[in-house]
């Protein structure tokens, strides 16, 4: 049982994929609050041109 706990601890790919997915989170959270001002811009666009229109 010792030499299973040793071998867990010492393990580091459970690691490496909790890093990969705080990249991948960091990532969306990204995206998702740029595209937010894209959004808001993109809808004052259409606005203005149904207002022409």
């Amino acid at each position: 049982m010792s030499k299973f706990i040793k071998g867990f601890v010492k393990d580091e790919r459970g690691v490496t994929a909790i890093e990969y997915a705080i990249i991948a989170g960091l990532i969306a959270v990204a995206l998702a609050a740029s595209v937010g001002g894209v959004v808001t811009k993109l809808q004052s666009v259409f606005t203005s041109i149904v207002g022409v229109l």
